[in-house]
């Protein structure tokens, strides 16, 4: 193996365990949280036929969630909805503020 696709080898295995290292620390002691990002700051997931991160085009939206805190999503202030009933995060996907 010449020099060359050795160093482009070792460098490419140094990139994927500084990358690996990091999403686990990011990650670590917070919880996917639905329901309280804004339209456009999601982490992932904004339902049926979207892609990913920053996806979601509505505020607060039920099926799209944001990385918090371990123990802060239930707990978390956040408007009211239009009708006055109180809004939380959940654990688990909600079936509220979808796009129409």
């Amino acid at each position: 193996m010449s020099n060359m696709m050795k160093t482009a080898a070792i460098a490419g295995a140094f990139t994927a365990a500084l990358a690996a290292q990091a999403t686990t620390a990011s990650a670590a002691g917070q919880v996917k949280c639905y329901g309280v990002s804004l339209a456009g700051e999601n982490d992932c997931k904004a339902g049926a036929g979207t892609t990913c991160a920053g996806s979601s085009t509505v505020d607060y939206q039920g099926n799209a969630w944001k990385l918090v805190d371990e123990g802060n999503c239930t707990t978390m202030e956040l408007p009211d909805m239009a009708d006055g009933t109180p809004r939380e995060g959940s654990l688990e996907e909600l079936d509220r503020d979808l796009p129409a």
